[in-house]
């Protein structure tokens, strides 16, 4: 379990209030599309806020468990790439407007945070009075792994989803957007908006990738305030990823395999744990190795193609 001081736990959630406060508060007050520009300011702005942490964490609590955040802060980070992905269908599937899809996203992330500090909770609870929970774990990362770097075809279909229909049954639902607003009250009955519905879906689609990510950290570190602190800063900068990837992630077309490999490997670290444990400097370059390749890997594939597109046909 964790010795970290009461007081460093109150810093970080008034620092992450304050992130939010300012994003929503001042940089967001009226609802706008977020360009590249303002994206890749705000990403820059939210690694090397990271980072500082991150040299926090190496003064107060030592160089081990910076090495531990820092690799858990990669694959939270790599792993939500492919959030991006299901994101970038839904906002095309519902024709979502580009001006809401930070309001989206941003409230998205507020769920995200409340059910990954959930779900981080209850995981260092089982591992603390069950420790033979971290072979379920890992046997679990290896299968996820395998299937997610098989071949895959990601295919959005809402009505299908239990959700939109639990939407569907508690509340009407509008036809159209209503601006920003997430419900509407008309004729007195209140009614949620298509935009909602859209949120809805994302918080699912993140608590679908929060039960992957969240095992893969404990196999890094079982500090939870290194596991929460992570996540949550990771979680904080899917947002500005999003609306700078968002129009060339589908490029990145081996991206799943790489962080299929990356699921599996933390996995079988897992399973190893109590008879050869693997130090984390040797998984985060693995990881970091092993993301980096799939991504060359995916750019190189791109350009050939868009240079044969572009070479006259003999």
């Amino acid at each position: 379990m964790s010795s970290v001081p009461l007081l460093f736990w109150v810093l970080f959630h008034l620092l992450v209030f304050g992130l939010l406060a300012l994003d929503l508060g001042v940089l967001q007050r009226t609802a706008h599309a977020v360009g590249k520009r303002e994206a890749l300011a705000w990403t820059i702005f939210l690694v090397a806020l990271s980072l500082a942490f991150n040299a926090g964490v190496y003064v107060w609590m030592g160089s081990q468990r910076a090495l531990e955040f820092f690799t858990s802060y990669v694959v939270e980070y790599s792993l939500s790439l492919d959030n991006i992905f299901v994101f970038v269908l839904l906002f095309r599937y519902f024709s979502v407007p580009t001006a809401y899809h930070h309001r989206v996203l941003f409230w998205g992330i507020i769920g995200a945070l409340i059910m990954r500090g959930t779900m981080i909770a209850l995981g260092t609870v089982l591992l603390a009075k069950f420790h033979w929970i971290i072979y379920v774990f890992g046997g679990f990362l290896v299968v996820t792994g395998i299937r997610m770097a098989g071949p895959r075809h990601i295919e959005v279909e809402p009505e299908h989803n239990p959700v939109l229909r639990l939407v569907r049954r508690l509340w009407r639902v509008t036809e159209r957007y209503e601006g920003q607003h997430f419900f509407i009250r008309r004729d007195g009955r209140r009614l949620a908006t298509p935009l909602f519905v859209v949120l809805a879906l994302v918080e699912t689609t993140d608590l679908v990738f929060a039960v992957d990510s969240i095992p893969a950290v404990f196999a890094i570190t079982r500090d939870p305030f290194i596991v929460y602190t992570s996540n949550v800063l990771a979680v904080l900068g899917l947002r500005s990823l999003y609306f700078l990837l968002a129009a060339v992630i589908s490029s990145f077309q081996y991206l799943h395999v790489g962080l299929g490999i990356v699921l599996a490997y933390v996995g079988t670290k897992m399973l190893l744990s109590s008879v050869f444990p693997i130090p984390v400097g040797i998984s985060l370059a693995v990881i970091v190795i092993i993301v980096s390749m799939s991504m060359l890997i995916s750019w190189l594939k791109t350009r050939a193609a868009d240079a044969e597109a572009r070479s006259p046909k003999g």
